[in-house]
């Protein structure tokens, strides 16, 4: 259901095991800088957060940057070897857990939206308000809570009341008591991956259809909406790859305990971190709108066209 945070093992290198800890360490901050210069500039413009998109934007950016520091804490815990109470793990469980989910559901509310904005377009103003955006994001949050407290009823049931207030070491595998826990939990999230790549999948069908039949500023519109579409589609893939780790892993640790370490940092990178750090690719950096405001805060007021072009276009 979530990533496998638990990336250092004690027989491993110890070389080996700094350099993924300095690696990982490096790369969050970045990509948490980046985040912030976005939701920064996504909050200075009225228009920004007044538009489905952008707030849905917003939303993506908030849950990547939280899951990334949760992610990152419990890497530390780890490497560090720091037993927590587990009522504290359980929290901080339930933010990494509802923040997995948050995310591919939030790209699936997206990729709606530009449906509704290129096959429909003269619905978009009534089914994409700000007041609409405020209630699709308490439904991507009810959505991406709901694997969770499954899995966390069965959990609660399943062990002794003195277990919350005991001492180890954080990690998901926690929550998997018995091993038919772990197959419901791999059960519900491919259940919700195979959701959302149905209603990618055929909104994207929707958009190349209308894209072929369009002309002028709507055909190129529908080719950049088709183009987004895609983008989401690749980074809700990285993060349904996520979820095949696990099976991967126990296959390559009972041939080389060496390889092993090498595949799941590879797999934190690859299919954690990355699908995390691409939605500012598709629309902070795509979006032109996005990126002159962006370029005019980050530079901080240098940007100066920003400032009576731009502004006049929004």
């Amino acid at each position: 259901m979530t990533a496998n945070i638990s990336l250092i093992s004690g027989e491993s290198s110890p070389y080996n095991v700094f350099y993924q800890v300095i690696v990982v360490q490096v790369l969050v901050p970045v990509f948490l800088c980046i985040n912030l210069f976005l939701i920064r500039t996504f909050s200075k413009e009225e228009f920004f957060y007044t538009t489905m998109r952008y707030i849905l934007f917003a939303v993506t950016l908030v849950s990547d940057s939280l899951f990334l520091v949760m992610t990152d804490a419990l890497l530390i815990l780890t490497y560090f070897s720091v037993t927590i109470q587990m009522w504290l793990c359980l929290i901080m469980c339930i933010f990494l857990s509802l923040y997995t989910f948050a995310t591919p559901v939030t790209l699936t509310a997206m990729t709606l939206e530009r449906y509704v904005a290129i096959c429909r377009p003269l619905h978009h103003a009534e089914l994409c308000s700000t007041r609409k955006a405020v209630h699709c994001i308490l439904i991507i949050h009810c959505i991406s809570s709901v694997p969770f407290i499954i899995i966390l009823s069965i959990f609660i049931a399943s062990v002794a009341h003195s277990f919350h207030t005991e001492n180890n070491k954080c990690n998901m595998d926690i929550f998997v008591v018995h091993r038919w826990q772990s197959h419901l939990r791999t059960a519900i999230s491919q259940f919700y991956f195979l959701i959302m790549c149905i209603a990618i999948v055929c909104s994207y069908i929707k958009i190349m259809k209308v894209a072929k039949c369009a002309s002028g500023e709507n055909k190129k519109s529908s080719w950049k909406g088709l183009r987004t579409v895609a983008l989401h589609a690749f980074q809700l893939l990285l993060c349904l790859i996520q979820l095949w780790c696990p099976f991967i892993e126990a296959v390559v640790i009972q041939i080389n305990l060496v390889i092993y370490i090498k595949v799941r940092f590879f797999n934190y990178i690859t299919f954690i971190l990355a699908p995390r750090c691409l939605s500012p690719l598709i629309y902070g950096l795509r979006d032109d709108r996005f990126f002159s405001a962006l370029k005019h805060y980050v530079l901080c007021g240098l940007y100066k066209t920003w400032s009576k072009e731009q502004k006049n276009k929004l």
